[in-house]
């Protein structure tokens, strides 16, 4: 292998996402010593260094110190030569690790050398080529990445269906070249057999691209080629992930229905993956949809899927699919929780659904899930605004039973209630409870109960008058 200079060097911009000796805290004090002597050494000086420490470093050895060496070539390269002359021939693996460490750093004349001295070594395999097609692809030279493969049975490598999956990955991990990989599919798919996987590489990259049009056209196409299969279903989850991406959930939901006729129905993986999706677009209507297909054919959704779709469901004041979706949870094994309740509950309270409210209140405790505190606050206030101060007291009562905190909004929800309805002597004793209880009352609320006492009366003024003075000297 040819030398390299490193100062001379213009990293890849995938070579920071390998760690130097320094960023290691696993590496062992052997490698970290021959590391020091790479970085702190002259160039010319590096040999002697090494020889001096006395070391004969095994295969396992040169492999750990190559990999904290992408950052420094020059000096790996004067390593690897190093430790192939103390006695033992190098292991496979440490010659991929420096022909990576070469292509990382673009240094691609030295990479071809090291893949010629491999083949004399009789130690190349399909491990180095895929090395080399990231190496490329992640630097734009992607017609050599593809001329890297033609050339691989020069070597003695077959040019089989992994080295074209390969490669295609290579090239689909970078932005916006899923094109270029159908380009080089087409060159090779009447000469080399290809699989599932390689269908699944490239409806990948669809994905990432959000080609609903593309993505389609190359699953039908896996489809002819190689059949349908429950192998596949990674395939085919990707495949509606990207219908269900590009706002296709009727489209998705009619290839649903091929696949369950073919025996090929994906698991709840899928949906799960949908439904983020689904949430992100704030599409309701299609995660609905896409939920009964789902629960139509069998499958039962875990309790995080369930809250996740009644939360969207609520967020959208659709507030019969979420109590629809409540009521069959049981029969599917799965029981709400206190999440469940609080999101249908408070759904309730901000469509002023009074009688709804208080009869969903009472349900909630019967089955030992309780409200939050400002569910609490808010169902006070809008039960006092629907005119049903009872099922509003109860609230409060529940609340303060079972120390429910902070208690504080309730509270001053619960005045202010009573003032607007007039029940001033109602209001009065709750209020000494609520001082009694070391809570605040606000001042805005104050400046409200004394606007509508005065405006009462006299009696109704005293009343607040009194519970005026004990309020300014809690």
């Amino acid at each position: 292998m040819e030398d390299t200079n490193a100062a001379t060097l213009k990293p890849g911009r995938l070579l920071q996402q390998f760690p130097s000796h320094v960023d290691s805290t696993d590496i062992t004090l052997t490698a970290r010593t021959l590391c020091e002597i790479l970085t702190r050494s002259s160039p010319t000086a590096i040999e002697t260094a090494l020889s001096s420490t006395g070391i004969s470093p095994p295969t396992d050895l040169v492999c750990e110190v190559l990999k904290y060496c992408y950052h420094y070539p020059s000096s790996a390269v004067k390593f690897f030569r190093w430790a192939g002359q103390q006695g033992s021939k190098h292991s496979t693996p440490a010659w991929n690790l420096m022909v990576d460490l070469l292509g990382k750093n673009q240094l691609f004349d030295p990479m071809w050398d090291a893949v010629r001295s491999m083949k004399q070594e009789g130690v190349l395999s399909i491990t180095t080529f895929v090395s080399i097609f990231g190496s490329y692809c992640n630097v734009g030279r992607f017609e050599e990445a593809v001329m890297s493969f033609n050339v691989m049975d020069r070597y003695g490598v077959e040019k089989d269906v992994i080295a074209v999956n390969s490669l295609l990955s290579a090239i689909c991990n970078e932005d916006n070249q899923t094109a270029r990989a159908v380009e080089f599919f087409e060159q090779v798919k009447a000469k080399i057999p290809v699989d599932g996987d390689t269908f699944a590489i490239l409806l990948e990259g669809w994905e990432k691209e959000g080609n609903v049009a593309e993505a389609t056209r190359t699953f039908g196409e896996m489809v002819i080629s190689v059949g349908w299969s429950p192998q596949n279903k990674s395939a085919y989850d990707t495949f509606l992930n990207t219908l269900v991406s590009g706002s296709q959930v009727d489209e998705a939901i009619k290839f649903l229905q091929l696949m369950k006729k073919n025996n090929c129905f994906p698991g709840l993986r899928f949906f799960s993956t949908a439904l983020v999706i689904l949430i992100k677009q704030n599409n309701p209507r299609n995660a609905i949809a896409l939920w009964d297909t789902m629960v139509g054919n069998g499958l039962v959704p875990n309790l995080t899927m369930y809250n996740t779709m009644i939360g969207l469901l609520c967020d959208n004041d659709d507030l019969d699919n979420a109590i629809r979706l409540l009521d069959q949870m049981p029969f599917n094994g799965v029981f709400a929780d206190s999440l469940t309740y609080n999101m249908i509950f408070k759904c309730l309270i901000k469509s002023k659904k009074v009688r709804e409210v208080s009869n969903f209140f009472r349900e909630m405790i019967k089955n030992e899930w309780q409200p939050t505190h400002s569910n609490c606050a808010m169902a006070i206030s809008m039960l006092f605004q629907g005119y049903d101060p009872e099922a509003a007291i109860e609230i409060w009562n529940y609340a303060t039973e079972n120390n429910i905190t902070p208690l504080d909004a309730s509270a001053n929800a619960l005045l202010l209630g009573l003032c607007n309805l007039g029940r001033f002597s109602d209001l009065r004793r709750y209020a000494d409870e609520v001082l009694d209880r070391r809570l605040s009352i606000y001042e805005s609320t104050m400046e409200d109960l004394k606007k509508t006492s005065y405006k009462e009366g006299r009696a109704a003024r005293d009343k607040f008058d009194s519970l005026s003075r004990r309020w300014k000297a809690r």
